[in-house]
């Protein structure tokens, strides 16, 4: 069986970090021949293409499959996977992320490739965006979906959304939770050391977030509260993983607040930092209205560490409230507040939490387990293809 993923960039990400661990992971299983293919991955969020380096054959870069809308472009990257897809002759194309999700599902049906699956990671309209935009995506996705042999969500909430649009049927939707190397968050560890490098003292109360530093994804609601959560609890700190356009706004605001040396921004950090940070981490806030699952929620329940949550899209799937964090309607800046100082001045409340995420986690987290789901759709998926194509002689 040869499979062959497609994805718009290969930044540094939660979908991207999926990909990345599905294809390894497949290239384990017998039978199977995977390959992926990107746009190019250019800009201040890194790359995870050096993962390839040492990997011949397995990666390789589509120049004319970029982020943004540009028909020109666009044409030229549909025709140009199509011819992949003719050359290679994969038995699966397997799809993800806005752009690479429509062109590449579009070129495959080109192909005549047999199975076409799409991955969403994430909603590609919604309130988030103007009605222009999501007319056009809503009409995209449609288009896409009929080509479309099977969809993998992250979360229920996913499916639930696109098939209120209009795209596909239910018996086309499964979720495959996007899981990750558990074994470095399960042993993260307090550590006195990388405390002090960055500033944070013993007894600090360190809350973190994890987001590229961008609109929609909750930093400017967290500076609202902010003042009012240090004035309670002058313990805490602020611990913000990630980089982006916004960072010196960021950075402005809270010294106009007379709050800066209470916010450590780490700038971006590769994949293999985000554990270590968790484990001098007390409590985790996610507040992106934009989100399939965020990655980061079950990343920090598999360190301990409890989470305060914007209830958006499959937030709730893993976010359990009063079980593994709190879930709060997004902008409700007080009940972010009072989920917080709950949690900074309660420390059996934060083990409890922790402890039973951490065992949520385990259970349905682990890359093995992604693997080994996605591996079992594609031999049903192939099965019951070969059985429609043998009914048909």
């Amino acid at each position: 069986m040869r499979v062959t993923h497609v994805i718009t960039r290969l930044i540094v990400g939660g979908a991207q970090e999926n990909t990345v661990t599905s294809v390894l992971g497949l290239r384990e299983k017998p039978g199977i021949e995977v390959d992926l293919i990107s746009g190019p991955s250019t800009g201040a969020e890194g790359s995870l293409e050096p993962v390839f380096a040492r990997r011949p054959g397995l990666f390789s870069v589509e120049p004319s499959l970029i982020r943004p809308l540009h028909p020109w472009k666009d044409w030229i990257a549909l025709r140009r996977l199509a011819r992949r897809f003719r050359g290679s002759r994969p038995d699966i194309v397997h799809t993800h992320s806005g752009k690479a999700g429509i062109l590449g599902r579009l070129a495959a049906a080109q192909a005549r490739v047999p199975i076409i699956i799409h991955t969403i990671h994430g909603p590609s309209f919604g309130a988030f965006q103007g009605v222009i935009p999501n007319l056009l995506f809503r009409r995209a996705e449609r288009h896409a979906a009929k080509v479309t042999t099977h969809f993998v969500v992250v979360a229920e909430a996913m499916a639930a959304q696109y098939l209120a649009a209009g795209i596909g049927i239910r018996e086309q939707y499964t979720r495959i939770f996007s899981g990750f190397e558990l074994e470095p968050f399960l042993e993260a560890r307090n550590e006195t050391g990388r405390r002090a490098s960055l500033g944070i003292a013993a007894d600090d109360i360190v809350v973190c977030m994890i987001a590229r530093l961008f609109k929609l994804k909750g930093h400017d609601e967290l500076l609202a509260v902010a003042p009012e959560l240090l004035r309670a609890c002058p313990q805490l700190k602020f611990l913000l993983v990630g980089d982006g356009p916004c960072r010196r706004r960021f950075e402005k605001r809270a010294a106009q607040l007379g709050i800066r040396e209470r916010f450590v921004f780490t700038g971006l950090v590769p994949p293999a930092e985000v554990a270590p940070l968790l484990g001098i981490s007390n409590l985790l806030v996610h507040l992106s209205r934009r989100e399939g699952l965020p990655r980061a929620v079950p990343q920090a329940l598999a360190a301990g560490i409890p989470a305060v949550v914007y209830d958006c899209d499959g937030a709730r799937e893993v976010c359990i409230e009063g079980q593994t964090g709190f879930l709060v309607c997004p902008g409700d800046l007080a009940r972010v507040r009072d989920g917080i100082l709950e949690l900074a001045r309660r420390a059996p409340l934060r083990a409890r939490l922790g402890l039973a995420g951490r065992e949520f986690v385990r259970a349905r987290f682990s890359a093995d387990t992604m693997v080994d789901e996605i591996h079992q759709l594609y031999l049903r998926l192939s099965e019951r293809t070969a059985r429609s194509l043998e009914a048909g002689r």
